[in-house]
């Protein structure tokens, strides 16, 4: 079993990518709201009036509270049941490193095909880890 501060730091990580979205989106609109390019009452039943560049950053935030969940999911359950591997502490690391990427295309370019195909493989690597998962604490190693 891996220990906990090194299987829990693409965790932290993750976490981190998470609140510098959020906060990155909070400056951008509160500065938008301050210089009168956004009136509040255009957007305060959320409505979609934010300038692109806001909408870009805030996309990539609210991405990050969807697919991700599911990481952190199995993460804790595999420490919590001792199932962490090296295997899944790999795959814990590729997934961050294609949620960063994701995040950065939707800040940026936001080129759909990348941007879907940096999700894909997200998906991919949080369903694998399940399966692992599943597989090592149902048959053991």
């Amino acid at each position: 079993m891996i220990g906990a501060p090194a299987y829990l730091a693409p965790l932290f990580v993750e976490v981190g990518l998470t609140f510098a979205l959020l906060f990155w989106m909070g400056v951008c609109r509160v500065d938008a709201v301050t210089t009168g390019v956004v009136h509040p009452r255009d957007v305060a039943l959320r409505q979609p009036n934010w300038p692109a560049g806001i909408t870009q950053i805030a996309n990539a935030y609210h991405s990050q509270l969807e697919l991700p969940v599911l990481f952190y999911l199995v993460v804790v359950l595999s420490l919590f049941t001792a199932q962490s591997t090296t295997t899944l502490l790999v795959l814990a690391w590729a997934f961050v490193a294609t949620r960063a990427f994701h995040a950065l295309i939707h800040v940026t370019t936001n080129h759909m095909r990348r941007r879907f195909f940096a999700f894909l493989a997200g998906s991919l690597i949080a369903m694998t880890m399940w399966i692992l998962f599943g597989l090592d604490l149902f048959f053991g190693p």
